[in-house]
């Protein structure tokens, strides 16, 4: 079976496209470093000819695209499935984005959703908790120069292995009939901030970002 595996070149991708060759399916990793943009549409066609689904852990450039970004990628990857014969469409999302508002790119991930929700091709959804890999660039993010203030919202972090095992059974399992959605947690409920500063306190996880030792703060 040929899998497009749209973000196939990031971080998360690259996982994705191990499992699935290991059973002895063919991924091909879409992204624009492969001459594929599924925002404007460039490399689509080729790229998913002959696939049987499409995958998407895709992510925008920056950040303040994120609404567009999904909500235009999204409809381009399925007007090109459709022509393809794409009977699957997969979606890696976040668990919680329709109950916090306010974060844009939540808004923007549900607008995702909803989109391929409102295509002509069966969609699964797989709504994972946060990433333990994802740790130092919540740091990053929410660090001010002299501390990094989190708050002590509860997480279930899991690794990015685990969900792309899951990911690969989804993608390559018959899709359910019009749509289904799943969610994927880890077994161990963790303060926000303390997750973050017990996954930084393990050897070769400290960045450069962090060279000045800055403590992690409840907010």
């Amino acid at each position: 079976m040929k899998v497009g595996v749209v973000g196939g070149t990031g971080l998360v991708g690259r996982k994705l496209v191990a499992p699935l060759e290991a059973e002895g399916h063919t991924a091909l990793a879409a992204s624009p470093s492969t001459g594929v943009d599924t925002w404007t549409g460039a490399g689509l066609a080729e790229a998913l000819e002959g696939a049987a689904v499409v995958v998407d852990v895709s992510n925008p450039p920056s950040f303040d695209d994120s609404l567009e970004f999904f909500t235009q990628s999204t409809r381009n990857l399925l007007a090109a499935g459709e022509i393809a014969g794409v009977g699957h469409h997969v979606i890696l999302s976040i668990v919680g984005i329709d109950r916090i508002p306010g974060n844009p790119y939540y808004v923007a991930k549900l607008a995702q959703e909803e989109a391929a929700l409102a295509g002509p091709i069966p969609v699964t959804i797989l709504r994972a908790t946060q990433f333990f890999e994802f740790a130092a660039g919540l740091a990053a993010l929410y660090g001010d120069g002299a501390v990094v203030r989190l708050s002590s919202e509860p997480v279930q972090p899991l690794a990015v292995d685990d969900v792309m095992a899951e990911l690969a059974a989804l993608a390559t399992g018959e899709p359910a009939a019009g749509s289904a959605t799943h969610e994927l947690a880890g077994p161990e409920v963790l303060a926000l901030d303390e997750f973050v500063r017990g996954v930084l306190s393990l050897p070769g996880t400290r960045g450069p970002w962090l060279r000045t030792q800055r403590p992690i703060l409840s907010a």
